[in-house]
């Protein structure tokens, strides 16, 4: 090999790192993070999974609001499911709202997953992602989010986590939204 066609070699090399580096400190500088707790919840608008219309979340202001980021391929959203669920019937007589927002999936799938664990709350759809990673900062589901009635963020779950503990650090969010 002649020593010109090596240092070719070694040129693209260093230039495929450095390109690797560009793109790398660009993602770094642009992914967008996680909403503070005690700030206004971000607001969004998505497509009801079944098809009935859309949900805003400015439209719950007033009402305790449970954010739930999952979807159908995520196994932690399996265990969590039935939590949620007994949840969402024990509070929603006290005004609680649950929201499950499916997260980069096949509306088929979703609605599958919903039927298989009997999940009887609201469900919306954001398959492009755009308002579970661009407004909440989520890339890995499941996480979930408990909203005051002032519309200000007081719990963050980020998944996953094991179904017991998961029990007990969400009652202690919803209780803390109920009294705020």
């Amino acid at each position: 090999m002649s020593r010109t066609l090596k240092l070719a070699g070694q040129a693209a090399a260093l230039a495929v790192v450095a390109a690797l580096l560009v793109l790398l400190i660009w993602k770094l500088t642009h992914q967008h993070h996680a909403p503070k707790l005690g700030t206004a919840a971000p607001v969004f608008s998505l497509h009801s999974l079944d098809g009935s219309g859309t949900l805003d979340l400015a439209s719950l202001r007033g009402k305790t609001v449970v954010l739930n980021f999952w979807a159908s391929w995520c196994v932690p959203c399996k265990s969590e499911a039935a939590t949620l669920e007994r949840s969402y019937r024990r509070y929603k007589s006290q005004g609680v709202v649950f929201v499950g927002i499916d997260y980069h999936d096949v509306t088929g799938d979703a609605r599958r997953f919903v039927r298989a664990h009997a999940l009887t709350f609201p469900m919306v759809e954001d398959g492009s992602g755009n308002v579970t990673e661009n407004r909440y900062g989520i890339t890995q589901v499941p996480e979930t989010y408990v909203v005051d009635r002032e519309g200000r963020l007081v719990l963050h779950i980020p998944g996953p986590i094991n179904a017991q503990s998961f029990a007990s650090e969400f009652q202690r969010g919803l209780l803390k939204a109920l009294h705020a």
